[in-house]
């Protein structure tokens, strides 16, 4: 998503509060988004508009566009902020899986530090499955991308823990893929409300979950 922001101040120029003109752009990039998480978790993307989100930032409008060309954009920019994040957290949890582990285990370690990615920050997950999924064409293009780059993890790591699994790989970890975040969607009905969401039922569901697909993956 390269093209999410837009405009370049050119040079570094004079430097206000220690930053230089990139400095501060980046700066406000990121308060921008930390303001759309906030605004957008809390009310929905529809209903929260640049406005709101530039009054929350500190940020005035003018300079918003020089950020970003409008609400989509911004979305889309925080869309590949979390993407990135999961990836970080995923790829270091893979890298230290030791090579004695067995490999089911393994794998649901893999699956915790997924859900754990979404759901420490509940946020974070309602931006991804919750009131902003979809809400645009582009925004749904961007999440199909997202879920196929996950499928792809997803394969590797199965290779990684050699776990055999059939010329349907994709299929199966497109599956595997969907229901995950599915169960976490709906693990997000009970988040924040009278009677919250409880963390181990959902790391049990997710368990069980895997343990159904990989059941099957060898077949497949």
């Amino acid at each position: 998503m390269a093209g999410a922001a837009v405009g370049d101040e050119g040079g570094k120029g004079r430097r206000i509060r220690g930053l230089d003109a990139a400095e501060r752009r980046a700066r406000r990039r990121e308060d921008l988004l930390d303001a759309a998480l906030e605004l957008f978790s809390a009310q929905g993307y529809q209903d929260t508009s640049i406005e709101q989100i530039c009054k929350h930032a500190y940020v005035g409008t003018k300079s918003f566009y020089e950020v970003f060309t409008g609400k989509e954009a911004l979305y889309l920019a925080l869309l590949d902020r979390i993407v990135k994040d999961v990836t970080e957290r995923l790829t270091t949890a893979l890298e230290a899986l030791g090579d004695n582990q067995d490999e089911g285990e393994a794998a649901r370690a893999l699956i915790r530090h997924f859900a754990d990615a979404f759901v420490d920050d509940v946020r974070v997950a309602r931006v991804t499955f919750g009131e902003g999924r979809a809400v645009t064409p582009l925004v749904e293009a961007q999440r199909r991308t997202n879920r196929r780059w996950a499928a792809s993890f997803v394969e590797s790591a199965w290779r990684r823990l050699g776990i055999v699994a059939g010329p349907q790989s994709r299929a199966v970890a497109m599956g595997l893929i969907g229901g995950l975040f599915d169960i976490i969607a709906d693990w997000l009905l009970d988040a924040g409300t009278a009677e919250p969401a409880d963390r181990t039922s959902l790391q049990a569901g997710l368990d069980r979950f895997y343990t159904v697909i990989s059941s099957g993956l060898s077949a497949a």
